[in-house]
């Protein structure tokens, strides 16, 4: 047996000449009804990417980014806080504070660049005809930046306060019934 590490691979070796041989000896399938199945299955795939792509970038950008505003924001307003009341000791007094703006700052700016960078790598994508290139494309250059987003989706998770996150978080997703 072939092991194939992604899908579109996989779904090649079900039209390899010795595939399609195989379903024939069996009189299982003939060549044209493998093929069928083959276009099927390729669409499908690029469909579900398509989709996974475009709710990630959706939920980053709609409720991940504007919840992480919200608390970055009132991380400013305590940090002015301190300036007004300690002047200049301030810089002791809220280090940590400007370390976790500047932190959340930088998780932001990868949330909306890989987003970007994804959108632009799925509008390539659908400009192939062909498709299993569309179907390799689609994995090849859509699908890594899934996890780079969700990486930084899931840093903000861990630094944004509990009553300001909107989303249910990982950990509580474990004691739900």
């Amino acid at each position: 047996l072939s092991n194939h590490k992604t899908t579109p691979a996989a779904l090649k070796a079900k039209v390899s000449q010795k595939a399609l041989d195989l379903f024939k000896d069996l009189n299982v399938m003939n060549h044209v009804e493998v093929e069928a199945r083959y276009e099927i299955e390729l669409e499908e795939y690029t469909k579900k990417i398509q989709i996974e792509g475009r709710v990630l970038g959706d939920i980053a950008r709609n409720h991940v980014i504007p919840t992480a505003i919200r608390y970055q924001n009132t991380l400013i307003e305590n940090v002015k806080g301190l300036k007004d009341i300690f002047g200049d000791e301030f810089k002791i007094l809220a280090k940590e504070q400007i370390n976790l703006i500047k932190e959340i700052s930088g998780h932001i700016e990868g949330i909306n660049s890989n987003v970007e960078a994804m959108t632009e790598a799925r509008k390539k994508a659908n400009a192939l005809t062909d498709a299993q290139k569309m179907a390799e494309s689609y994995c090849d250059k859509v699908k890594p930046y899934f996890e780079i987003i969700r990486e930084h989706c899931d840093k903000l998770e861990l630094l944004v306060d509990d009553e300001t996150w909107t989303l249910t978080k990982y950990r509580e997703l474990l004691f739900t019934r």
